[in-house]
């Protein structure tokens, strides 16, 4: 059987200053440990030919397929505040692009495929760790409905990388609709090369926002368009309890995609300050912070558009901050909506805002762990008696004067109990990739070559709003001595 990717290959069409052609380097012992069989038929990939030893060595790197125009691609990006001129791809290449059953182009990308010229002395190869930790996070994120980019698969290769000690080598396979990012305006903008940003900002409209192509100002529309969907992509992270950990320009999807999961990590306990990044030292990349900070980066490509948008600069800056204005209102339109559901709300009135303020209030000042406070929550809707909720908070009295408050105004709706509880349910997930559960899934195949934990957890975060009684121990928090206080990017 021969593994066959039908590539096409828009972005490597593009100019050479926009990438490096490089192959990835090969590996001495590839072995597949996970393939995502879903979605390699949605890519319309055949997953039993790629599970054959041929299909491993083409996952990480060793044979590159027919088709494929490997590159690495170039960007900038802000890391951190600091602005770093070129980044690029240090130790990922991109095969080529295919179009899924849906008809959307999807990238494929191996990462942890060895050095490019973007690495920047780096060995550009990962360790199993991090490339288990995405696989996992990312198909959670995908299993919740949040905008993602996914892990086709995870390949061993048989050779050991050097961080700290020496770890198990990896590559992991990843799907995006694109690896397009702030940063790599960013990359075009500080050389000054404004036809290669025209470029650039003319091959994002076709890819992702092909709406605009009929746009009076079709620069001026793309802007908009990723405004929004960076407003609403945070605010999914803020529902679910999320943090990116490292959002910097670089690791900011044009396409509205979460990209990179590096440090990131889910809140057990809420805390608006929570951060677990062990370089985030200041904080600012803190869970409340999140929403400031992705405003902070689309100004940064609004700069990047100054040239497109007119020759005037006081002209063109005043309408790109124009534009910035809506993220404001379009991600606090999509949070309180999502918090609305996430307390069984159907409709809107004065005083839902303050309502769930205080709630939210109360879990921080009383360690109530965020995802199950919902989740019980919605058992106490169906059922006034039910106070799993009331014990996730130290206090179970602040939660008592709240809840009293909650059932006056669900009361005011129209909707049965059996009705809220389904609908809060199904907003409000049961399953996370709690930290201490990553770590000991990571543990477990690092120290032991055991995936059996990875293979379950991984099964388990597929159904994250189904209550799935035997595997019910997934959804606890952490016993003290379990709590992770920190993760660290892959690099």
């Amino acid at each position: 059987m021969t593994v066959h990717f039908p590539f096409q290959n828009s972005y490597s069409a593009l100019p050479d200053s926009f990438f490096a052609r490089v192959a990835p380097t090969p590996v001495a012992a590839p072995r597949l440990i996970k393939l995502n069989r879903p979605l390699a038929v949605q890519l319309g990939l055949d997953p039993d030919v790629l599970e054959t030893p041929e299909g491993a060595e083409i996952l990480a790197g060793k044979t590159v397929p027919a088709g494929a125009d490997p590159i690495a691609m170039a960007y900038a990006g802000h890391q951190f505040g600091q602005f770093v001129p070129q980044l690029g791809d240090g130790r990922a290449v991109l095969l080529g692009e295919v179009i899924d059953k849906d008809g959307i182009r999807r990238d494929i990308q191996l990462k942890g495929s060895g050095p490019t010229p973007f690495s920047r002395r780096g060995d550009g190869r990962a360790a199993l760790g991090p490339v288990l930790r995405e696989y996992i996070v990312s198909e959670a994120m995908f299993a919740l409905g949040i905008p993602t980019t996914r892990s086709l698969a995870a390949v061993v290769t048989g050779e050991h990388v050097i961080r700290e000690t020496a770890l198990p080598g990896a590559v992991l396979t990843r799907v995006a609709s694109s690896h397009i990012r702030v940063g790599t305006f960013q990359f075009f903008a500080v050389r000054r090369d404004t036809d290669a940003i025209r470029r650039l900002a003319d091959h994002v409209i076709a890819r992702h926002y092909p709406e605009l192509l009929g746009a009076e100002r079709p620069y001026h529309a793309l802007l908009g368009g990723v405004v929004a969907r960076q407003a609403d992509l945070v605010a999914r992270w803020l529902l679910v309890g999320f943090i990116h950990g490292v959002m910097n320009t670089d690791n900011s999807s044009i396409s509205g995609e979460t990209i990179d999961y590096g440090p990131c990590a889910f809140m057990d306990a809420y805390n608006p300050s929570q951060v677990f990044s062990s370089i985030d030292e200041m904080g600012r990349y803190a869970y409340a912070n999140q929403p400031r900070i992705a405003l902070w980066n689309l100004t940064r490509l609004a700069e990047c558009l100054l040239p497109l948008f007119s020759d005037d600069q006081e002209k063109a800056v005043a309408e790109a901050q124009d534009i910035l204005g809506a993220f404001s209102d379009t991600f606090s339109d999509a949070y309180q909506a999502g918090l609305r559901k996430k307390i069984g709300l159907f409709t809107e009135r004065d005083g839902d805002d303050a309502l769930i303020q205080d709630l939210l209030d109360a879990m921080a000042k009383n360690q109530a762990d965020f995802t199950l406070t919902f989740r019980k929550l919605g058992d106490a809707a169906g059922d006034p008696a039910a106070d799993d909720a009331r014990a996730q908070f130290m206090d179970p009295a602040a939660f008592d004067e709240w809840a009293r408050r909650w059932h006056e105004r669900t009361a005011l709706e129209p909707q049965t109990a059996a009705e809220r509880q389904a609908a809060m349910h199904a907003v409000n997930p049961m399953f996370i990739p709690r930290n201490h559960r990553v770590e000991a899934v990571i543990q477990a195949a690092v120290n032991d070559d055991d995936y059996t934990p990875f293979e379950e957890f991984v099964k388990v975060l597929a159904k994250p709003f189904e209550g799935q009684p035997d595997y019910a121990a997934y959804a606890d928090p952490p016993l003290p001595e379990q709590r992770v206080l920190q993760t660290f990017c892959g690099t």
